[in-house]
């Protein structure tokens, strides 16, 4: 089951350069940076009420950061879900016909297992699945 809006997803070039831009724009400190070098990223969050700001920065030129950030430019990435059962999730979504970029969750940032759809079947959406580490499979 889907919970809520974990997170937004923000492509950025420079993360020295935005993390101070989105402290004064958030009026909250970054709480955490982190590298997550299967999606070669570094990331860096934002704790905003009950939701996070992820910013991304591709450490990787092969990186889907990398590439969004050639194609698109800096901004908006993806919305990210938080759910209480992952595969449950991907398995749902599956059978109503959604098709996933992960069919099986992975390691993410900040303590997550993540899965993403593919935006060709979301409207154009990049969405991502999360569930926290300590929730068991």
């Amino acid at each position: 089951m889907l919970l809520r809006i974990e997170h937004l997803g923000i492509a950025v070039e420079n993360l020295e350069e935005s993390i101070p831009v989105y402290e004064a724009l958030l009026n909250t400190p970054c709480y955490k940076t982190e590298a997550v070098a299967s999606e070669g990223v570094l990331t860096a969050f934002f704790q905003v009420g009950p939701n996070k700001i992820e910013l991304l920065q591709a450490t990787d030129a092969q990186s889907p950061i990398a590439k969004f950030l050639e194609k698109k430019g800096k901004g908006f990435h993806h919305v990210a879900f938080e759910t209480d059962d992952i595969q449950k999730e991907i398995e749902r979504l599956t059978q109503q016909g959604f098709e996933l970029i992960h069919m099986h969750p992975k390691p993410g940032a900040d303590h997550k297992r993540i899965a993403f759809l593919h935006p060709k079947s979301t409207d154009k959406l990049l969405v991502e699945l999360c569930q926290d580490i300590s929730t068991p499979f």
